[in-house]
């Protein structure tokens, strides 16, 4: 039992510093897009396909919620609570590795943007596809929107119900009793 303690404990501490890695990345963009970008003309990087552009995104995608920090913040503080509930209970096999990657990411998107929230009011977005005429995004958004994406195409296609019984109460009893 104790050699799966201190296996559980380095997946934690992996997780924990593979988030953090994920949240310096995203902050550092964002410190570049403000010194760089805020004020400035956009730069492309594809003409007619991809710009970066500073935005002060004070609500959601396309614009939707404005205004609306203590609300985004308290989502962003349940998500990070579940995945971090998640992460604690994933059992230490090879299946769920990629599950645990997307839980990473996600936590980690959602702790970069709730950062700005909190310290700005509101989120440096600057990644701009004019092409397709989408919403100015950052890196925080392309982890949550890929890991997203990848999560359901995983419990769509890969995971089966039962892969999930790790999650529900009557196995948590059990797992007790059996400790």
């Amino acid at each position: 039992m104790n050699n799966f303690n201190t296996k559980k404990k380095i997946h934690l501490i992996i997780d924990l510093i593979s988030i953090l890695v994920l949240i310096a990345i995203d902050q550092f963009t964002k410190l570049l897009a403000v010194e760089k970008l805020q004020d400035q003309d956009s730069v492309v990087l594809i003409k007619g396909v991809l710009e970066l552009t500073f935005l002060k995104n004070y609500g959601a995608a396309f614009g939707i919620l404005q205004n609306q920090k203590i609300f985004f913040v308290m989502i962003a503080i349940m998500i990070i609570v579940v995945i971090a509930y998640i992460l604690f209970q994933l059992p230490l096999e090879k299946k769920y590795t990629i599950l645990q990657i997307i839980l990473v990411m996600i936590a980690g998107g959602a702790a970069g943007n709730m950062i700005d929230r909190v310290r700005n009011d509101y989120v440096v977005d600057f990644i701009s596809f004019v092409i397709i005429n989408f919403p100015i995004f950052n890196v925080a958004d392309i982890y949550v929107t890929v890991s997203t994406i990848l999560f359901i195409i995983l419990f769509l296609f890969y995971y089966k119900e039962k892969d999930f019984d790790f999650l529900s109460f009557k196995q948590q009893k059990k797992y007790r009793e059996f400790k």
